[in-house]
């Protein structure tokens, strides 16, 4: 019977596999170790399965995970691997965060056939999208633009694009590079004017708390930067309980020892807008992050969290 260093979970689709074997070539070279020693779980989520509804309708953030993190529970896997983004602020008991791999590109991609910008599409044009982060950001941007539900994994929302049942897509940019899809990106959306999810383009892995064998393989992979980044971003979701209910962005930047945070909250038809900016020492970052949830709260006031939030 095969012995496995690590035995590593994740979802079947082809991003979830590629960034399950980005981890695992990571982990070959900082241990020295063959292929072979790792064994790669791939694990169906309820939000494989549900593909009818919007996530906020069935459950949430969530969906991507529980499957996943019940192998970890039940020692049927050692490691979960997760895109950063899909990661609900609250953990089952027993697991944590044990480390993020350095960030990918933050920005979100548009990929457009009747026309390569975003912003010159014509008017009543769909997009398709199934973040309300980004629908709701598409709105702001042009409210003239039909905004449809869109989903399924990468490769399905590419195949409905060609077949013409939208007139453009957006994607993350750092799935679409871990693709070799980079090629098909028609703009690039500035995060100046189109800011990211919290944790996007960072990928994530997930373990049980006190395994010691675990946490040692896993500290020459893990990004320092990446972490105290992913920390703010997460602190800000968690002040806000943020969700797939949430249309919300949020963006640390580290500059030396400091952290620079930009964040903002949406409602969903994008017509009203809170932004938020705090700076802050990098062995803060939480703090931070929770400070400038609290702040924009306040600033939007309970009013524009009614009926939605």
């Amino acid at each position: 019977m095969q012995t496995y260093e690590l035995r590593i979970g994740t979802r079947g689709s082809a991003l979830a596999l590629a960034q399950a074997h980005e981890t695992r070539s990571r982990l070959m070279a900082a241990h020295n170790l063959p292929e072979e020693a790792f064994e790669i779980v791939v694990i169906t989520t309820s939000g494989d399965r549900i593909l009818d509804r919007p996530l906020a309708e069935a459950g949430g953030k969530g969906l991507f995970t529980k499957e996943i993190e019940e192998a970890l529970l039940n020692n049927r896997i050692d490691i979960a691997v997760h895109s950063s983004k899909d990661m609900p602020t609250q953990l089952p008991e027993g697991l944590e965060l044990s480390a993020f791999l350095e960030r990918e590109d933050v920005r979100d991609a548009f990929i457009g056939r009747q026309s390569a910008i975003l912003e010159e599409l014509p008017h009543g044009a769909v997009v398709g999208s199934s973040s309300l982060r980004r629908q709701a950001l598409i709105r702001r941007i042009r409210p003239d633009i039909d905004v449809v539900m869109f989903r399924g994994n990468v490769q399905t929302r590419l195949r409905k694009l060609d077949e013409g049942q939208v007139a453009g897509t957006l994607l993350a940019t750092a799935g679409l590079r871990r693709l070799g899809l980079a090629d098909i990106i028609t703009e690039l959306l500035p995060v100046e004017r189109f800011p990211p999810a919290p944790g996007q383009g960072a990928i994530c892995i997930e373990s049980r708390i006190g395994d010691e064998r675990v946490k040692a393989m896993l500290a020459p992979i893990g990004h320092a930067t990446t972490a105290a980044a992913l920390t703010c971003e997460r602190a800000f979701l968690g002040s806000l309980d943020g969700s797939c209910r949430t249309p919300l962005a949020g963006y640390a930047q580290i500059e030396g020892d400091r952290i620079v945070f930009n964040g903002m909250i949406l409602t969903p038809d994008g017509t009203e807008v809170h932004e938020i900016e705090a700076e802050g020492a990098i062995n803060e970052a939480a703090a931070l992050g929770a400070k400038a949830g609290a702040r924009i709260r306040e600033k939007a006031g309970t009013q524009f969290f009614e009926g939605w939030f």
